[in-house]
């Protein structure tokens, strides 16, 4: 036994997290992707399953260290442990190793790593539920147990490899196609994506990337589907809001409209383009969408004034009367 994998046995004794899958793991049988984007960095881990908050057992990612999915009869303690593991230097086949040699319900355990470098691995015990197992392609790794047959996970990889895209929507892709073969032959509850970003900056809001849970739902993959587009709207929604703190008006402008474009009935989107409108002279374009949102939420009205004192709002006292009268 070399010495890397004696010091990773000894990290795994020193956090004293294996579980024994006859009274501590959960029974989270079900279809999952880690992946590394390697254009970006980015490394995550999507998963659906009929059971209930899969997201909260199987997703674990890291910033700069990497991802992994835990399921079959999960051992939760292989998302902590596995990423100390990688932390440490280990790289994904070796982390694996390490927690399968400490884990005596190894056999029951489906699990799969990816690290910072892209190198994925992943397992499948002889005692999982059939249809079970699992590929390991370049930069990622798919796997599932107890599907309804066993085009499932080759599904899945074909997918992800073809699909083009953020990390995000290339394993939702993947999540998709294993469902349309026949996927979890219980049916669906949960689904779930992490991304993280491949460098750490010490700031999680910044270097988680997407964080989506579907805890139960009749159909967790296409309300994951929504949920996904409705995050990249607001990541529009998000970086207008710091170019308004920034006084770049005009670009503010443009990113509001982005997100609009994608749901143009969301007052919210709506209103903070109107107001970036305003700013930037184009009052005229702007009442239209006022008028609408006010006769829709009068709410919206009350709040306007209230944005002139911060400089959020910047028209003249005028211009501000007109824009009430809508």
């Amino acid at each position: 036994m070399n010495r890397i994998l004696i010091f990773a046995l000894g990290i795994c004794a020193a956090m004293s997290l294996s579980a024994q899958y006859s009274k501590d793991s959960p029974l989270v049988h079900t279809y999952s992707i880690v992946a590394y984007d390697p254009e970006t960095g980015d490394m995550g881990v999507a998963v659906q399953s009929h059971w209930f908050s899969v997201g909260t057992i199987v997703t674990w990612a890291e910033p700069g260290v990497g991802a992994i999915a835990t399921q079959s009869l999960a051992n939760p303690a292989f998302g902590p442990q596995g990423l100390a593991l990688l932390k440490s230097g280990l790289n994904a086949e070796q982390t694996l190793k390490a927690m399968l040699i400490a884990d005596e319900g190894r056999e029951f355990r489906q699990v799969a790593v990816v690290d910072a470098n892209g190198m994925a691995a992943n397992h499948t015990g002889a005692k999982n539920i059939a249809e079970a197992g699992g590929i390991v392609g370049e930069n990622y790794a798919v796997q599932a147990n107890l599907m309804m047959n066993d085009k499932v996970w080759p599904a899945m990889a074909e997918a992800f490899e073809h699909a083009s895209g953020s990390l995000a929507e290339r394993m939702m892709v993947a999540l998709e196609a294993a469902q349309s073969v026949g996927g979890d032959i219980r049916g669906k509850q949960s689904a779930a994506i992490l991304v993280v970003s491949g460098a750490s900056t010490g700031k999680s809001w910044k270097d988680t990337k997407v964080d989506l849970r579907v805890d139960d739902h009749e159909e967790p993959l296409k309300e994951l589907r929504r949920l996904l587009k409705v995050h990249k709207a607001y990541e529009f929604m998000n970086e207008g809001d710091v170019a308004v703190e920034e006084g770049d008006f005009e670009l503010a402008s443009e990113l509001y409209s982005s997100a609009e474009s994608m749901f143009p009935d969301n007052l919210e989107m709506k209103y903070w383009h109107a107001i970036n409108l305003a700013n930037i002279g184009q009052l005229e374009e702007a009442l239209p969408m006022f008028k609408d949102i006010f006769n829709k939420d009068k709410n919206w009205r009350t709040l306007t004034p209230r944005l002139i004192d911060n400089g959020i709002l910047t028209v003249n006292e005028k211009d501000l009367k007109r824009i009430l009268k809508q």
